[in-house]
């Protein structure tokens, strides 16, 4: 076994900030996703050679679940101990992230699809050791 299935995610603690979106994990450490996101219609392209996280939160606007999206550097022990889960999908492949959001394999992009009944919000990081971009993903009749 390579350490490197897909991970559930739990419901983690979410803060929407000026600064950006703070993310903390079930061991208790934090994370802030810098930046106001940009809002974007869905489906929602990823860029190729960018980590994606993406973070559906519930209508209280105070926890979601994180996900990170076919991530192979960590080992599944680790995500599980934060409560990050982890989907690995092959070219083509789709799988539902989340009631109302799908997510599917592109190859070096993947698309992410928020349905217009979700009642939460969907947001997107995508990120690489030189840059990050946030985005709100909103359903394209909205």
């Amino acid at each position: 076994m390579d350490g490197f299935e897909e991970v559930a995610p739990d419901t983690l603690s979410v803060e929407l900030l000026d600064e950006g979106v703070a993310v903390e994990y079930t061991d208790g450490r934090e994370i802030l996703y810098r930046g106001v996101p940009t809002v974007a219609e869905s489906p929602y392209q990823t860029t190729p050679g960018k980590d994606t996280h993406v973070l559906v939160v519930d209508e209280s606007e105070t926890s979601g679940v994180l996900l990170y999206v076919n991530e192979r550097r960590t080992d599944a022990a680790i995500l599980e101990g934060t409560g990050v889960g982890r989907v690995l999908l092959d070219a083509d492949e789709q799988t539902t992230l989340f009631p109302g959001v799908t997510v599917r394999g592109g190859g070096l992009r993947d698309e992410i699809v928020v349905e217009s009944d979700l009642s939460g919000r969907v947001f997107v990081f995508e990120e690489d050791q030189f840059s990050e971009h946030s985005a709100e993903l909103v359903p394209a009749d909205h």
